[in-house]
Formats: structure tokens, sequence, C-alpha cells
């Protein structure tokens, strides 16, 4: 080969045509090959090819390879150009490297001693031999070039566009990295976005380099105007288009978000990156910033004027005009959004609750809560026939703020427990299995910072419309079937209002996955079936959803023997309640618990035959129960109970459908602990010759009431007012109830002069409780 001619042309080449890297245009073409013959690098043969890469190929990035290196050297004499000449003939092979900022080979010798900088790199060409299939990249530097030869033409194209990659991102990064003025800072980023969309590369990176270094720029520039931040998103948009946004990016999203969501980059540029976000698997737990930004952008379009017209359209968007959704991550994302937005709402309270006794605590802690109290100079009577794990409630004053309903549920071992009571005889077994809640909690109420409420309220209606579609509701219910919230968000009004639509349209749906998520994912574990039962945290309409979750539950695959026990060891209070208020489904169930001897305590039976009997539905279903068995007539005919205990959240006329329903001379221990009543249902208790003891714990229950027992009752033993509106008036009364020996007075407004006058007026009152009075 004849390099003779290529001298002067290089020395021009280095002398003339070598500007600094800084000065050179971001995205211009590459230097124009030189004209003139002594511009050229060789004369004959060896010709330069001007197109970049043939139409239409695409490459991937090249990261490393191996390749074959000839460096010359710019020739300065007659014998250099001759020595040069034959030099060119010898090739080394390295293993080269692109990193971010220069040219390096795994084994640095010979031509590759040292790495070659990106910045140094003048010129970047390809080379064609006419003579031998060789493939050569042509790259120019101060004082001579270096010349890769590839395998083929396509090898060759691909290290060319890669070298050329990386140069230019180099370039970018380090211009961008020291802004001067924001017009050219805009220009130059343009022109990176271009270049990344016209590059033929096919390569995640390539799109990301540039966001990368676009949000670097915007991380160390914090102080650029709003217009400034809208000119920079929209000429990024083209690159989000099929690329998340990096970490950074998304804050920067977010923040605009929230300082101007009603700007038209929030539609026009920030919908399609959102709706590819929510299209494409997405771990949120690694990427918590994207979860945040959808987050931050679905609020966004609540604050437009339309509000939730708008997020509903968005949602309808998502899912498509066809019936089934095509994009099967889409109900997943979103749920994980909503999600993560209710649970930030309650981040303070969650944040507190380490100060607050837990749920096993207070399962737990009837001991434990009574060794914390001072001792008292007399022995304290728990509440009678209440659960054994239920600690007496402190008074509202010692509560900390960030307590809130707390859910009480005994295990199925406490189902039958009996306990020893004051007077040395066995109490009734529980048969109330619903979620009690301390009155002291229970008045407890979380408000929420206005921006954390309408928080809570645009995803709770986010979910609300999930519900709303046939082919997501499965899914949904799937998701949600673990009851994902806070329990602080379950005791939040606003809150369990929005979500009961959507456990109604779980509810009202005929398939089997659907509806059979509303009982819990495991034994032992709530689910919706428990917690909207009559007594439960989220239930508000009196157990109407109940009914409902159980009569679509009974009218499919759970008529069964296993689920009618789960009920009466879970749910026989709330069960009865709803059939004594005349609720068909209820009736059929306590008929079937009979008819399957699912029941056998025989109080409880009896007292499941009065509540049949107190209304029209039940006495006829009964009296067709008792055709099939003749063991019931029997039962009923021997008296009837001896114990009685009232579901929760029960009421006066409750109480009295049931007492006028069949015979209850020979009942001693009434419980009306946690109902509804009023001093109204002591017309119905004074009925009961043979009541030796009475549980108004947390009831309504007040001074009229009393005076009313104490005239007819007077062979009361045990009373429990734990927790009720009485006063010295009404408790000054059962001075004349002789024969009380047990007196629970917790929580009420006793003075201490009126517990010296009991005292001195009650002879046989052994046991007494007076914590939380002015008493104590």
């Amino acid at each position: 080969m004849d390099f003779n001619s290529s001298g002067g042309g290089n020395e021009l080449h280095n002398n003339q045509f070598y500007q600094s890297e800084e000065s050179k245009p971001l995205l211009g073409e590459m230097s124009a090959p030189l004209e003139g013959n002594n511009n050229k690098l060789c004369a004959g043969p060896c010709k330069r090819t001007l197109q970049h890469c043939s139409s239409g190929m695409r490459y991937k990035l090249l990261q490393e390879g191996d390749i074959q290196v000839c460096v010359v050297k710019h020739p300065r004499t007659f014998l250099s150009k001759i020595l040069t000449s034959k030099f060119l003939r010898r090739w080394e092979p390295h293993h080269l490297t692109l990193t971010d900022s220069s040219l390096a080979s795994a084994t640095p010798t010979g031509y590759m001693e040292a790495a070659l900088s990106y910045s140094t790199i003048e010129d970047l060409q390809l080379l064609s031999w006419d003579n031998a299939p060789k493939y050569c990249v042509q790259l120019s530097f101060p004082g001579g070039t270096v010349l890769l030869q590839a395998a083929n033409s396509y090898l060759r194209d691909q290290w060319f566009n890669s070298l050329q990659w990386k140069k230019k991102i180099y370039k970018y990064r380090k211009v961008l990295n020291n802004p001067s003025r924001w017009e050219v800072v805009l220009k130059e980023i343009r022109l990176l976005v271009d270049m990344a969309l016209t590059s033929p590369l096919q390569d995640e990176s390539i799109h990301q380099a540039p966001l990368q270094i676009i949000s670097t720029l915007l991380a160390e520039n914090t102080n650029l105007s709003t217009q400034d931040h809208e000119n920079i998103i929209v000429a990024i948009a083209p690159l989000l288009e099929n690329n998340h946004p990096p970490p950074d990016l998304c804050e920067f999203f977010c923040k605009h978000c929230r300082e101007r969501p009603r700007s038209m980059v929030v539609i026009e540029v920030f919908t399609p990156v959102v709706q590819r976000i929510l299209k494409h698997n997405m771990d949120f737990g690694k990427c918590p910033r994207l979860r945040l930004f959808t987050q931050e952008y679905i609020l966004a379009l609540n604050e437009l004027n339309a509000g939730m017209e708008v997020v509903k359209k968005f949602i309808h968007s998502m899912h498509g005009p066809t019936g089934q959704c095509p994009h099967p991550r889409v109900l997943p994302n979103l749920v994980a959004v909503c999600l993560a937005a209710i649970y930030s709402c309650y981040e303070d309270f969650i944040n507190s609750r380490d100060n607050s006794p837990s749920l096993k605590e207070i399962r737990n802690g009837c001991q434990q809560q009574n060794e914390r109290k001072p001792p008292l100079p007399l022995r304290l009577l728990p509440p009678l026939s209440a659960p054994p794990t239920l600690p007496l409630a402190p008074p509202p004053s010692i509560v900390n703020s960030s307590e809130i309903l707390v859910e009480l549920e005994r295990n199925n071992n406490t189902a039958n427990a009996r306990r020893k009571g004051p007077g040395g005889g066995d109490s009734e077994p529980n048969l109330i299995d619903c979620l009690l809640v301390s009155p002291a909690l229970s008045a407890l109420s979380i408000q929420l910072p206005a921006q954390a409420d309408r928080v809570l309220g645009c995803f709770a209606l986010i979910l609300k419309m999930l519900s709303d579609y046939d082919d997501w509701r499965p899914a949904l219910a799937s998701l949600l079937q673990p009851i994902p919230f806070p329990k602080e968000a379950l005791a939040h009004a606003k809150f369990t209002k929005e979500l009961k639509y959507v456990i109604q349209r779980f509810a009202e749906d005929p398939r089997q996955e659907v509806h059979s998520c509303l009982l819990s994912v495991r034994s032992g574990k709530d689910g919706w079936f428990q917690l909207y039962s009559p007594g439960g945290v989220a239930c508000d309409d009196d157990g109407e959803l109940f009914a409902s979750m159980v009569h679509i539950l009974m009218g499919s695959c759970y008529k069964t023997k296993k689920f009618l026990l789960s009920l009466a060891e879970n749910k026989l209070g709330p069960c009865m309640l709803l059939a004594l208020r005349g609720n068909q489904t209820m009736v059929e169930i306590l008929c079937l618990m009979l008819e399957y001897n699912i029941i056998e305590n025989k109080d409880t039976q009896l007292q499941i035959i009065s509540t049949l009997e107190s209304t029209p539905v039940g006495l006829h279903m009964y009296e067709q129960l008792c055709d099939r068995q003749r063991e019931l007539k029997e039962l009923q005919r021997k008296g009837g109970p001896t114990r009685l205990t009232l579901p929760s959240k029960s009421t006066d006329a409750d109480l009295a459908r049931l007492l006028s329903s069949g015979s209850f001379g020979n009942l001693e221990n009434l419980s009306l602990a946690f109902t509804n009543v009023t001093s109204a249902c002591a017309e119905q208790l004074i009925k009961l010759p043979s009541l030796k003891q009475l549980n108004l714990w947390s009831t309504q229950f007040g001074d009229a009431g009393l005076r009313l027992l104490s005239e007819h009752l007077a062979c009361l033993q045990v009373l429990n007012l734990c927790e009720t509106p009485v006063t010295d008036a009404g408790l000054l009364s059962l001075s004349s109830m002789k024969s009380l020996c047990s007196l629970n007075m917790n929580s009420t407004k006793l003075t201490a002069d009126t517990y010296e006058d009991l005292k001195a007026k009650l002879p046989n009152l052994t046991e007494v409780d007076v914590r939380y009075t002015e008493a104590w």
C-alpha cells in the first residue's frame, strides 16, 4: 500500500482543523472529509465511506469486544512515510471496552498501551479497502489515526455506531453538567433527544442515558422557572413514550404535578407515561418513585374542573372499550398505587401506634392490664358475661390519640369457655362472637389533614370504579381479600362508606371466585365477612351487607355443615340479631343449625328457638322443622333457658320481641352487654322473676331503669353497670336490693359519698368495682 500522498494532508489536518471538544457543535455532523488529494489519509485503493450505516439496520450497543487494532502516526519525513506504510501491515488483536469516557484495552500494551479518551477523538469515519475484504473504522486524534478492523461490515458498523454514541453522550454529559444560558441548554436537550431517537442502535440505554443526563441537570438546578420546567418536559416527551423515567426525573415530575396540576403538560405529556407504567410489569417495591409519580398524576387529574370525571375517563382508557381489558398488569398496578396512597394518609397514626396497645396485647391482656392497676381494698369483679380476653377499658381521657376501634375476636376455644361466677356457679358460655368495641375507643374519630382527606377520597373512589368492571372484579376481590388496609382506615367512616360499595359488588357477583373472597384468607384471620357483621369495625348498616353476604354464600356452594359450624362459632350473635328482626336468610340458618345439631348447649338452643318464634317467618319455619324433629318439641316442653345473651347491637325492641316469644320463667342470667338497650327495656326485665345476674356493660341503661329494677327484682345478686350513664340518683335506689353481692360501677358517675352509703346499706356486697370513678 502506498501512503506517500498522505503526509502533508495529515499535517494540515492536525494543524488547521483540530478543534477543542467543547467548541464543536454537539449534534452537528461529524467532521466532513477534507477536500483535495493532499487532505486524504491515503491515496489509491483506500476510500472513505460517507454513509454511516446501511438503511434500516439496527445494532446492539457494544460495551466490549475483540477487534484488530492498528495505529498510524502522522509521518513527518520521507523515511517515516516509508516506515509507516510498512507498519500499517501490522495489526494487533485487542479486547476493547467502551467505557463512559474512553476506549480502553483489556491488555494495555502495544498500540493500546494508554486508553483513548473520547475527548481526543477528532473524527470518526468508516473505511473500506478495494483490493481486500477488510472493514475498518477510522478514529482520528491529534498526531495520528487509530484503525479498527472488524470481521464483516455489520460488525464494523456496530463498532462505528457504538463509538459514535459513546463519544456524543460523553460530550453532552460534560457540557450539560456546566450549563450557561438556559435557552442554549434547552436547544442542546432537544438535539440530545433527536440524537437518541434517530440512533440506529437498539438498546435500553440509548434512551435511558439522555434521561439520566437531563435528570442530573434538573436535580442540580432547582431554581428553574415553571416555564423552563415545562419546556424541558415537552422536549424530553418523545423519549418517555417508550421508556420509564429514572427516579430523579420522577421526583421532578411529582413536584410539577403538585405545583401545577392544571398544566397542560400533565395531560399531554404525563398521560402516555403513566399509561405505559401501568401497562407493564412493574415492581413498585424496587421503583417506588414510579408509583409515587402515578399517584401524583392521578391527584393532579382530580384537581381539574371535572375532578373525578377526568379520573374516571382515565381509568376507562386503561381498561379499554371492550369487555375484557387487554393489559393484565393494569389492575394490580392500579391497586398497588391505591393501597400505597391510602397508607400514606395514615402514616402519622401508624408511626405513633408503637406507643398504643397492640391487638395482641389487648386480646391477651386482661391479666396484664389488671397487673398495671394499683391494688384495691376490695377484690375487683370483672364485668359479667363479657369475653375473658377483653380488658376493662380505661377512661377516654387517658387513651392515646392514635388509638382507634380495635377488633376483639375470640378464638374457637373461647366459644365454649366457662368461668366461675362470684356466687360459685358457672357463668353462661360465650354465645356472641362478633367484633366488640371498647366504648372508650369507639368514641374516638380520626381527623385527617385536608390534603390527606382528599387523597383518601380520591383513591377510595378509584377502588369503586375498578369494582364496576366485570372482568376486573375477580382479580380485585382476590387482591383485597387479605384486607390490605391499615386498621386506622377501617375505622374511618368516610373510607368505609366508599369501601362498602366495593364489598357490596363482591357480594352481588354470582361467580364463586368473587364472592368467596368475602371470607378470610385463612382460619383465624378476619375477612370482609367478619368486618361487616353487626358489631364489626366496618359495619354501619345494622347488618344489611352482612345479611347479603350470607345470602349469596348460602345460595351457592356454602350450604354445608362446615360453614354453619363456622357461623355458630364466630357469628352466632349477629345471625340471631338479624333473625330476630325477620331476616329470612338468618332464620333459615338458625333452623339449619338446629336441624344439623350444630348447637350443643341446651340454653343456646332454647334461645335460638325463642328467636325463631319471635317473628312470623321464623315461627313458620320452626314449626316445619319441629314436624321433622320431635326432639325439639321435647326440649321446649322442659322449660325456658336459664342463661340468655343478646347479640351485640340489639335494641329495646329486639329484647321485647324475644322475651315475648317464649317462656323465660327459669331465666337466671341475662347479658345485654354491648347492646343498644336503654332504660326502656326495664319494663321487660321486671317480668323475669328468677333473674339473679344482669350484665348491662356498655349500654345506655340509665337512672330511670335502675329505679324500676330496684322495685321489682329483689332477688338480683349480680349487677354490672360498667360504662353506663347512671348517676348517684339512680345508684342510690340500689340500696333496697339487699341480695346484691356483686356490683360493678366502673367508669360511671359514682361519687365517694354514694359509694359509702351503698356499702353501709348493702351488707352482702362483697365484690365491687369502682375504678375510674370519684370513689376510686
